[in-house]
């Protein structure tokens, strides 16, 4: 799963021999050297390594330079393709021709050679030609050599980046479905053509059966389950049991419930991803595992009516940290929603943080609140929120212990301290399930995130006759007085995690206020990732020729292809023209 893709670097020249080519070949090589540069310091892989730059071998000024870095690009697994020069070129013999590549072009802004010009003219070539690319330039006039790369260039640079390699990181990965449709849940109707075509990963399956099988015959590290049993006593608090007491299990049947759930862990994730101890014990096909980015768990309810429920093994999943350790989350979706746990990959993949998994469950007014709760919101709440809160499978990094700068945050796991991560498991009460829901019992977490959080929902959807449509919502968590949180709360789950959240408003649309938000949310599941991400998504949906359907993301910060500007004025309808007339990126 570290076999990442890379970003090729295409420093592109006048081929004109006898006083120019020769006058610029440094100047144009050490602006690729740059870019590489800012990409290896700021950008990280999943597993924290400095994402990895390719650039072509010479400074290419025409189609065979341009075809000798395309079989560069190939043999060094190169995902995302940027072009740069601070010079005119000729395009068409010059510009990146895999229609599988996300790309831009950075036309350097100077006086001295005509950087802009080529940009125009190779944008124009890629509209024609059908092979959209973005283009960034920069605000202000700089001198020719200048190594200095501008704030708004740098911006540009990274969000490409940033969207790119997500687009090629999901390339040839698969979403495992483990089960199938949960209590009628559409966006658990796993859809191969959208996956294949959209994102061009393809599906794997598995029977529910399957958990249960290895776990009766024993198909797990056993030495990993001493120890991952051991932990999960020592740091996994027991909350008070609020099951009627004709439904209240016994000690007994408690304790032998934690050893089943921490094997679900074990084999959900080995399933994903494998594990070669199981070769060791004599398991050599189920070591294998089905390189699985994504997955999700059906659950409800042939399985929860009898067995225990999955929402330790999603949330301990979904986390930074379990019992080896800091280390990568994995994405699994609750009740096999494939759409959410697209949506999770995708702030994921932006962001490499861990990511919540909520219900959009319930708008408060600030009228109802007052009714309920005889307290009036302020600050950030006072046009009402939105509980966030689902069956305990959220990761435990959506508490908001880590800091950042003082404040409550989600960071990568390489970022996270062994004191943040027991904070976040100290700030979770694992309760015995709701046997009214999960007959089978099993544990639920529950923590409360704290306030003052940017973060940023998303959701996708599919619509017939449009398909894919992506939703964005970016805002806050927030914090309220701890007598309203307990009023509000228990009168729904409260065994289970919540988030309260408060969506930036715009004055109009879907955003004009919380309960539109609400009112025009696609589905009833949503992925918050921390962090302000939305212009990142609205340049990686481009990328997929995915149309984003709500957003609150002011217009300077969208950033699509060139030639999105080509299908109109208005941003949302170009949007839909444009990604209705390219289709899907591997059609």
């Amino acid at each position: 799963m570290n076999n990442y893709p890379k970003i090729g670097i295409r420093p592109i020249i006048d081929g004109r021999l006898g006083g120019i080519r020769e006058s610029l070949e440094e100047t144009t090589m050490n602006m690729a050297r740059s870019v590489a540069e800012l990409y290896s310091s700021q950008l990280k892989y999943p597993d924290g390594s400095p994402v990895q730059c390719i650039i072509a071998d010479t400074c290419i000024g025409g189609v065979k330079e341009a075809a000798a870095c395309a079989d560069k690009f190939e043999a060094n697994q190169v995902g995302v393709s940027l072009s740069v020069t601070p010079c005119w070129c000729y395009g068409s013999e010059t510009m990146d021709m895999n229609p599988l590549t996300p790309k831009a072009i950075w036309g350097f802004n100077g006086t001295e050679r005509p950087g802009a010009v080529y940009l125009a003219a190779t944008l124009a070539a890629h509209n024609q030609k059908g092979l959209p690319a973005f283009g960034i330039y920069g605000s202000d006039v700089q001198d020719l050599g200048d190594a200095v790369i501008p704030a708004d260039v740098s911006d540009r640079l990274l969000r490409f980046a940033k969207a790119g390699l997500a687009v090629a990181m999901m390339r040839g990965k698969s979403y495992l479905a483990i089960g199938s449709v949960s209590m009628g849940i559409v966006g658990s109707i796993v859809d191969p053509d959208f996956f294949q075509q959209y994102l061009g990963m393809r599906n794997e399956y598995v029977d529910s059966s399957e958990v249960l099988r290895r776990i009766e015959q024993e198909i797990y590290d056993r030495e990993e389950f001493e120890r991952a049993i051991e932990w999960t006593r020592n740091n996994c608090r027991e909350g008070a049991d609020l099951n009627r007491e004709e439904k209240i299990k016994s000690r007994e049947e408690k304790d032998k419930d934690w050893e089943f759930v921490v094997k679900m862990t074990l084999i959900i994730r080995d399933l994903m991803t494998g594990n070669d101890k199981l070769h060791e014990i004599g398991f050599s096909e189920e070591a294998h595992g089905h390189n699985a980015i994504v997955s999700g768990f059906q659950g409800q309810r042939q399985w929860t009516d009898f067995l225990p429920n999955g929402d330790f093994s999603e949330a301990i999943l979904n986390s930074s940290f379990d019992w080896n350790g800091l280390r990568a989350p994995y994405m699994v979706a609750t009740e096999n929603d494939a759409l959410n746990g697209v949506s999770m990959l995708f702030n994921y993949l932006l962001t490499n943080t861990a990511q919540i998994f909520a219900d959009v469950r319930t708008f408060w007014s600030p009228e109802a609140v007052k009714r309920v709760a005889g307290w009036e919101p302020t600050g950030r709440a006072k046009d009402g929120f939105i509980h966030l809160i689902n069956s305990g499978s959220a990761t435990l990094d959506g508490s908001g212990r880590q800091q950042l700068d003082g404040k409550p945050a989600m960071k990568p796991f390489w970022a996270i301290s062994e004191e943040e991560a027991a904070a976040c498991l100290d700030a979770t009460t694992w309760y015995p399930a709701n046997r009214d829901y999960f007959r089978g019992g099993g544990y639920s977490s529950k923590f409360l995130t704290k306030g003052e959080m940017p973060v940023t929902m998303c959701r996708l959807n599919l619509v017939r006759g449009i398909g894919p449509v992506l939703q964005i919502a970016e805002g806050w968590a927030v914090d309220l007085p701890d007598e309203v949180h307990d009023t509000l709360d228990k009168r729904t789950d409260f065994t289970w995690p919540t988030t309260w959240f408060v969506p930036r408003l715009t004055g109009s649309g879907a955003f004009r206020d919380v309960y539109s938000v609400m009112a025009n949310w696609g589905s009833n599941h949503g992925a918050i990732s921390y962090g302000h991400i939305g212009p990142d998504l609205i340049s990686m949906a481009a990328m997929l020729r995915i149309p984003v359907n709500m957003h609150n993301i002011g217009e300077a910060d969208v950033f699509r292809p060139s030639a999105w500007a080509s299908f109109g004025m208005d941003p949302e309808g170009s949007d839909y023209r444009a990604c209705q007339v390219y289709g899907s990126l591997y059609k």
